[in-house]
Order: C-alpha cells, then sequence, then structure tokens
C-alpha cells in the first residue's frame, strides 16, 4: 500500500491510498500527519485505519503530479517539528564496487577516516537482534522548512560549489505521544548535497548537507524489500545525459535499519512527542562520482518499482549573496 498527499481543488489537502494502480481519496483523513498520529497514540498499524475509513472518490495520480497537485507525502503543521537527517557510508553498491572496497581495505597500509567509518560498519553494522552494533556517518539537512515537494525545483544555494543529487531511501516516521518512534513507511528521496564542497576536506561533511531535500511522492507503507533496485537518471533538455542504476535495503547495506534507526533515535532531542522525521539513509551511486557536472536547469529523476512514481526536480540555483551576512547587536 502506498500513501501520498494531493491538493484538492477547494485547496484541501487529501490523503491518496494506491493498491496496485488503483488510487482514492481516503475518506475522513485531514492529513497523512493526522493518520499517523492517530496510529501512533493508538498502537494500532495505518493500515487498519485506512480499512476502517474506506476509500471514496478514485483520482488519477500521475496527472495530478503532473500538474504539480501532489505535495510532500507528510508534512508537520509547524515545519520546524519535521527533521531532515540522515547516515552515510552505509550501502555497499554492487558487488564489483564490493570486492574493490575490500581489497582496498585489506591492501592499505593507512586508512582514511572514511575507509575506517566503513570498515567499522562492515564489522559491526548488523548486530544480533536487541544488540547495539557500530555507530555511522550522521549528518543534519534541515528541518521541514528545507523540504522540497515532488517536481519543484531543488535549489542550491548562491555561494554553494555543486548541486548533485543521491537517490536514496529515507523512513518516514512520527514521535507518539509518549515518546515511542514510529515508522509510517519508506519513501524515495533525493538527498541533494554539495560534493565539491565536501571534497576539500571531509570536515566540511556538515556545510555539505545543509541543503534541501525531496522526498515522495508515495509513501511505501509496511516491509521493505530486502533488495531494492532503482534507477537514478539526469535530464537536460529533455534528453537523459547521465543515468545509472542504484540498489538500497538492507541486502545492499553494511548496517542493518535496526541499527540505523537506534543511532537516530537514541538522542533525547529526536524523540520529542509529535514530531516528524525524514531519515535518509545513504547511497552508493551519484554523478559527482563519475565526474559529471550539474547544471541549473537539469532534472533529476529517482525511481524504484516498489515506491510508485518517480520522485522528479529540477535543479536551481539562488543568487549570491550581495556581500556578507551582517548581525546586528541588540
Amino acid at each position: 500500500m502506498l500513501i501520498s498527499q494531493v491538493v484538492g481543488p477547494d485547496g484541501k489537502i487529501a490523503v491518496v491510498v494506491r493498491d496496485g494502480s488503483e488510487a482514492a481519496v481516503l475518506r475522513g483523513a485531514d492529513s497523512s500527519y493526522a493518520l499517523a498520529m492517530e496510529a501512533a497514540a493508538a498502537k494500532r498499524p495505518v493500515a487498519a485505519l485506512v480499512a476502517e475509513r474506506g476509500l471514496g472518490e478514485a483520482v488519477d495520480l500521475p496527472s495530478l503530479l503532473a500538474a504539480g497537485r501532489v505535495v510532500l507525502p507528510i508534512s508537520h503543521p509547524d515545519p520546524v517539528h519535521m527533521h531532515l537527517t540522515g547516515t552515510g557510508l552505509t550501502h555497499l553498491g554492487s558487488a564489483s564496487a564490493r570486492d574493490a572496497m575490500h581489497a582496498k581495505l585489506e591492501g592499505a597500509e593507512v586508512l582514511t577516516d572514511s575507509m575506517k567509518m566503513f570498515r567499522m560498519g562492515l564489522e559491526g553494522g548488523r548486530p544480533a537482534q536487541g544488540t547495539v552494533g557500530a555507530q555511522p556517518e550522521w549528518f543534519y539537512k534541515g528541518n521541514g522548512t528545507t523540504a522540497v515537494a515532488p517536481g519543484k525545483p531543488l535549489t542550491m544555494p548562491g555561494f554553494a560549489e555543486d548541486g548533485g543529487e543521491e537517490p536514496e531511501i529515507a523512513g518516514i516516521y512520527v514521535i507518539a505521544p509518549d515518546g515511542t518512534p514510529c515508522r509510517l513507511g519508506w519513501a524515495l528521496a533525493n538527498e541533494f548535497s554539495d560534493h565539491v564542497t565536501e571534497r576539500v576536506n571531509y570536515l566540511w561533511l556538515a556545510h555539505s548537507k545543509l541543503r534541501q531535500a525531496s522526498f515522495g511522492p508515495e509513501i511505501l507503507i509496511g516491509d521493505l524489500p530486502a533488495d531494492v533496485q532503482g534507477s537514478s537518471r539526469i535530464r537536460r533538455g529533455g534528453a537523459i545525459v547521465w543515468e545509472k542504476p542504484f540498489v538500497s535495503g538492507e541486502a545492499n547495506m553494511s548496517h542493518s535499519f535496526a541499527n540505523l534507526e537506534h543511532h537516530h533515535f537514541k538522542y533525547d532531542i529526536f524523540r520529542h512527542p509529535g514530531d516528524v522525521h525524514v531519515h535518509m539513509f545513504g547511497t552508493a551511486t551519484l554523478s559527482f562520482a563519475d565526474g559529471f557536472a550539474t547544471q541549473a536547469g537539469d532534472e533529476f529523476e529517482i525511481e524504484a518499482a516498489p515506491f510508485g512514481l518517480p520522485l522528479t526536480n529540477p535543479l536551481a540555483k539562488a543568487p549570491a549573496l550581495a556581500g556578507t551576512v551582517a548581525v546586528t547587536a541588540l
């Protein structure tokens, strides 16, 4: 089952449920956030609430997406209570990339910090159930004000060196009234980053990640397949100028999702009742690694079969800052 949100003719949000090719409006739901919080408070599966409410008017979701009426599949009434975060160095990549990584680990006398982190994940990222494994690389991207709806531009700041895509799977969570993190489901995400800045020095990773991100258009409710196979591509002037398959799911990762979730939600600040979390789990595929340079006007497209509609966003660049940001003393 997939859920999404659309804007109706009256300007109000409607929750859409899709099972296969049929999509329809969910009765009695003001938003996917309200639906998720009700399920979290009652400790009941979202699917059970959907079955009780039933479906109403059928909708043509691809047409609504093309018309710009599909919005983020979940948002918070107060955007600062949505957290966009992620983890890196979590994916093994293809078999050839995995073999190459192992060869580097075995043959290098001195490992970079990134390689050390990757090895920690290989050795301790999949602990036994109920035990704590190795910490992953972790980063903060922003709050709900930096979340971009499907189809809308991902805008790199005027001072940015790069605006590059990262095709990822995101876990979508709400925090129950008692402080319990509850996973609503999974979504495609574009963890948009500045890879040129990051390349200068890995200590600039935090700077490179403070960018917008997009996710959706739909949230997969239920279990995520162990092996997710997808495609990431870039169009320029309507033509595909870069394309590559990407893989995700635990079969292709050095960390288990349970371990990654623990190391995020172990912090009290991330268990504030009512908050929304969009946590991106990393990737092994990006155009920057192939030497591709994006340009304003390029369109990113990420798709994978379990997630329904593809996630597309054009790339834009904001004007450069006029001088420095001045602080006023009070």
